[in-house]
């Protein structure tokens, strides 16, 4: 497509002003099209205003996160939820059907359409006007979440900590402090588990309406639909429900005796899995974000500059979002503090077209792995921002997560470059290495866990907590890694609800199992064809954002598009050969 020059939508546009940005949605439900070249320049202009509103929606999403103890901060993202998108998705609606009758109409059918007009059309069958309040009240549901996690803190020899921050005491050597912080942490979360219930519950029932709303017997059918789901099915869910359960769990719970064994204890206990196996201290492979982004950069400086270079345009990495500069906050916001919402995630400003990289680093090895990972992110929406449409310049998640994942692995190699994370230290290299290798393929198992238990969850919309609990500690004991909860069973029932994933992004999961494979597979290509091969071929497929479907993204990485069992078994061969050359 060429390029469309476009001032349709003011610089100064205010997003989160209806009286701004109504007329102009307005204008585009009236104006005459009547080429495949004005079809085009429409198409364009939509993407710019869809952007400026998204980036809107990023900006208080942000702002609210990083800030959950802010009251402002909070109303304003409230404020927006309630008042922008339930007005917003009818107009999205009436253009949407627009769209795709036009398309139709004037013959925009070639490659260069195909995603978005399938896209479009699925969405103009799945919309309904009364499924907007309901989304609305989810939203706020998940926001009320956030800030109950946001505010779970605890205090540990007289300091106020994040449970983030609580996490190296798990590596300690001592199995006394391990366990001590272990149960300070559960308790705390113990505390909240009835509220986190009830939201929880209050969002099935919701999910469900909005499911049958549509015409689908359940929330699942509905979910793989709005989701663009178009080459994949539950079926292929389940199959790797299956892989997991007969190849990779038997794998990690091997991995786990050969850990209890060396660790000399009879049994092994959930606070003994994150420790190192030979009595060796906690990696803390840097200190404070700024020095995390200046290792990651020498990382990526030595497997390949060019992706160096876009790390740099983020920033340093010192920077906070406040109520100051929430407006146009840094593009890194990585320490963890009290108030901040749990989790990591990279979100695309669409208007200004820069990625911001949110995390809750505490100094720990796990933390370089969601610094590398949320950077893949970062390069895959900065490969797509000379795409005029922003329909493109978002991929499927099962493919987004190739980019951020596959970092996670092709960066191993560096992570002792000069100036990065192991420089000069061999054996905290090779043991990261071998973390890292481990915990791609012992991951499997509990994204099947997560996957499952959505897929129970939305077909039995009416259980109770009490059948929840036991089909959670069925799959627990299908998936499961190979420690004891004797004694802690209270723990082990509400385990789940810490999976952020389960209250804002239904069914949002599988796709990190989908997209763990092929990571595994674009790093073996990196083994035996070089790892320039593999980031060619990564740049390559990333620039095409989501402008073809989704098995052709995987294709442009030279990757195949499954995730059976014939799969998981092939690349699980490979991790356990590779482990098998690195020191203890």
């Amino acid at each position: 497509m060429p390029t469309i020059n476009t001032n349709f939508v003011p610089a100064d546009i205010d997003a989160t002003d209806l009286a701004q940005i109504e007329p102009l949605y307005q204008e585009l439900l009236d104006r005459s099209v009547t080429s495949a070249a004005e079809l085009e320049t429409w198409l364009v202009d939509r993407s710019e205003l869809d952007a400026a509103c998204s980036e809107a929606a990023a900006l208080l999403f942000i702002a609210m996160t990083c800030n959950t103890n802010d009251e402002a901060a909070s109303k304003a993202y409230t404020h927006f939820i309630e008042t922008i998108p339930p007005r917003l998705k009818p107009i999205a609606f009436e253009l949407d059907k627009r769209q795709a009758g036009l398309a139709n109409e004037l013959d925009l059918n070639s490659a260069r359409y195909e995603v978005i007009n399938r896209d479009t059309e699925a969405d103009v069958k799945l919309f309904r006007p009364e499924n907007v309040p309901l989304e609305t009240e989810l939203a706020k549901l998940d926001q009320k979440y956030d800030t109950i996690c946001g505010e779970m803190m605890v205090t540990y020899k007289g300091d106020e900590k994040t449970l983030p921050q609580m996490g190296v005491y798990q590596e300690s050597t001592d199995r006394a402090v391990r366990e001590e912080t272990w149960r300070l942490v559960a308790d705390r979360r113990l505390n909240d588990v009835e509220p986190i219930n009830a939201i929880y519950d209050e969002m099935v029932q919701l999910r469900d309406k909005v499911g049958k709303n549509t015409g689908f017997d359940s929330f699942t059918s509905y979910a793989f639909k709005a989701k663009h789901r178009f080459d994949y099915t539950p079926e292929h869910c389940f199959a790797f429900h299956e892989a997991c359960e007969k190849i990779v769990a038997p794998f990690a719970r091997r991995l786990d005796e050969q850990r209890r064994q060396k660790l000399g204890v009879e049994t092994l206990r959930p606070w003994d899995m994150t420790v190192d196996e030979l009595g060796r201290e906690p990696l803390m492979p840097f200190d404070g974000g700024a020095d995390l982004v200046s290792k990651s950069v020498a990382a990526f400086e030595s497997l390949d500059p060019r992706l160096a270079s876009m790390l740099k345009e983020l920033g340093a990495g010192d920077g906070r979002v406040t109520a100051q500069n929430m407006k146009n906050p840094p593009l890194l916001d990585l320490d963890s503090r009290k108030g901040k919402a749990p989790g990591g995630y990279q979100y695309m400003r669409d208007r200004s077209r820069v990625p911001f990289i949110f995390m809750n680093a505490a100094g720990l090895h796990r933390d370089l792995e969601t610094m590398v990972h949320e950077a893949g992110h970062a390069f895959h929406s900065m490969l797509c921002i000379d795409e005029p449409l922003l329909h493109y310049r978002h991929s499927p998640i099962e493919f987004a997560e190739v980019a951020s994942m596959s970092m996670e692995l092709l960066t191993m190699p560096h992570w002792d470059a000069p100036g990065s994370f192991y420089e000069g230290k061999p054996s905290d290299h090779a043991r990261a290495m071998r973390r890292q290798l481990e915990s791609s393929v012992t991951l499997l198992p509990w994204i099947a866990t997560i996957d499952a238990f959505q897929h129970w969850v939305y077909a039995n919309p009416n259980h109770t907590r009490d059948q929840r609990t036991q089909e959670w500690l069925s799959l627990d004991k299908r998936f499961g890694k190979g420690f004891s909860w004797q004694g802690l069973e209270p723990y082990r029932d509400s385990g789940w609800q810490k999976q952020g994933h389960l209250f804002g992004s239904p069914f949002y999961y599988i796709e990190y199992g989908i997209a763990q494979l092929g990571a595994l597979g674009l790093w073996i290509r990196s083994l035996e064809e070089g790892p320039t091969v593999a980031i060619d071929a990564y740049i390559k497929a990333l620039s095409l954002g989501g402008s073809r479907p989704l098995p052709e993204l995987f294709h442009a990485a030279g990757l195949d598009f499954d995730f059976g069992p014939k799969t998981v078994e092939k690349l699980v061969d490979r991790v356990e050969a590779e482990l098998a050359k690195l020191p203890e």
